[in-house]
């Protein structure tokens, strides 16, 4: 385990161990944290994991883990790895199991007084009408032509099929398609494992949330954004299902099976990797792309789903449900970025991480340029949610990134052992929350109790200057599996 006095203070929320720490760290762990978050931190691996990614080849600059970090496989959750295109590698570990999990903010028309009367009514129709719940399918059983097409097109595949209207596609991260994706690089067994899941939620910590808009933090960027005071808004929480999960299995055991030929020596099996050049590493990205395309067409998917409930209950009077904006949080891209004072392309892994572009950046939707890239954190089940903007430090400090959640500080078994399910309940109705889950050990892993505080994640972005805060989102029905 990692001691607070290897840490050296750089910043006020920015802590560092330093390559010197072991000798075969290649950069700096970068860390960004309050004290108070420190403390929480320190408390599992992952510092320990974040040490051990600055020992792989071609790492760029430092290992970062946000204030939301905690233990994963391999890497920690909350990473980012940002590596060199020729001598660095790509790793399964980087990016997770759930490929392009991801967030989605949906707008609405109404206020909270305006839907409060239909509320549970509301919380019925959404989880009757998206799919939830470990392994479950959807309604939609795709030939493998047709999913071959999801994999490859992504939104473009919904918006042709009537799922999508053409202004959703300019609101999600990359238009919802990479085009690098190959849908032969993935698994039969992955593509009959996704072959009637899109349009499903999943389970875990997965969800569809109804909120509204409880406080304004800047009003300018707020209106730019299109939302304002008591506006009810929609969370979506998901991403690539077990086809996502066969991917990273698949290559994971590959690229275990290839390191002998590469020479790449690992202090932990799990960050099983291989050259970014090479064919196992070119195989991986592209089949990592096309489930990342799988991942927004299924929250395009249940944006459909959303939306014919949403008309069901509150008819023409509900207006209509816009996509403020979609990001990824389980990814890696090629971004150009500076190193080292010179501007590179480079392969940037972020595993619980979220995209913060400033403003300015080309690749930022046009209306919301000059504020920059919305950024989507919600917090636990029963906390605050938050809109924040991407920030011209995320470019000069984290590669572009910023945090993606409250982070967890308790396992999903310790939650189980802890949380009674029935005083929880009556917790969040006493909130005034609705819940709709499928799953009462379901509900009790994702207690608020088994995160942390997310109003102080975002806090510490906002002070380092990567991403700013413009908005909190307060719950008011969740729908899990």
């Amino acid at each position: 385990m990692v001691r607070q006095e290897q840490l050296q203070q750089i910043g006020p929320v920015v802590w560092e161990i330093p390559p010197t720490a072991r000798p075969d760290m290649r950069v700096p762990a970068r860390i960004y944290a309050s004290e108070e978050l420190l403390e929480q931190i320190l408390r599992d691996r992952s510092l320990e994991q974040l040490m051990n990614v600055a020992t792989l080849p071609g790492i760029q600059q430092a290992a970062i883990v946000m204030p939301d970090v905690h233990e994963g496989y391999g890497f920690p959750i909350g990473g980012i790895a940002a590596m060199d295109l020729e001598e660095g590698i790509i790793s399964p570990g980087g990016i997770g199991y759930d490929i392009n999990c991801g967030v989605r903010l949906l707008t609405s028309e109404l206020s909270l007084q305006e839907v409060q009367p239909r509320l549970e009514q509301l919380a019925k129709a959404l989880y009757k009408a998206v799919p939830s719940g470990v392994g479950r399918g959807g309604p939609l059983k795709l030939s493998v032509r047709q999913l071959d097409r999801v994999l490859e097109y992504g939104v473009q595949w919904a918006l042709q099929e009537g799922y999508a209207e053409e202004a959703d596609v300019d609101f999600i991260e990359s238009g919802g398609r990479i085009p690098e994706a190959d849908a032969d690089a993935v698994s039969r067994e992955a593509k009959e494992r996704g072959r009637d899941q899109l349009g499903t939620m999943g389970a875990g910590n997965h969800f569809v949330e109804v909120g509204y808009v409880d406080k304004l933090f800047d009003e300018a960027v707020a209106r730019t954004l299109g939302l304002r005071l008591h506006q009810i808004v929609v969370l979506i929480h998901t991403g690539s299902r077990g086809l996502g999960h066969q991917v990273a299995t698949d290559y994971i055991r590959t690229m275990l099976a290839a390191l002998p030929r590469y020479g790449i020596r690992l202090p932990d099996r799990e960050l099983a990797c291989a050259p970014l050049s090479s064919p196992e590493g070119q195989r991986y990205f592209r089949a990592m792309c096309a489930a990342a395309n799988f991942a927004w067409a299924n929250r395009q998917l249940i944006t459909w789903e959303i939306r014919q409930a949403w008309r069901e209950v509150l008819g023409e009077a509900g207006g209509k449900l816009r996509v403020l904006y979609d990001v990824a949080h389980n990814i890696a891209k090629i971004e150009q970025h500076t190193v080292q004072g010179h501007m590179r392309r480079v392969l940037v892994h972020r595993k619980g991480a979220t995209r913060a572009f400033p403003p300015g950046h080309p690749e930022t939707p046009r209306v919301y340029r000059e504020v920059g890239q919305p950024v989507l954190i919600p917090g636990s089940m029963g906390t605050a949610s938050y809109v924040l903007v991407g920030a011209p430090g995320s470019m000069e400090q984290t590669f572009g990134s910023t945090c993606h959640g409250a982070g967890r500080q308790m396992s999903r078994h310790a939650a189980k052992r802890t949380v009674n399910p029935d005083r929880l309940r009556m917790e969040l109705q006493q909130q005034g929350i609705v819940v709709q889950a499928g799953s009462v050990r379901g509900l009790v892993e994702e207690a608020p109790v088994a995160y942390k505080d997310v109003g102080a994640v975002v806090q510490v972005v906002h002070t380092a200057g990567i991403a700013r805060m413009v908005a909190r989102l307060r719950p008011v029905a969740v729908i899990k599996g």
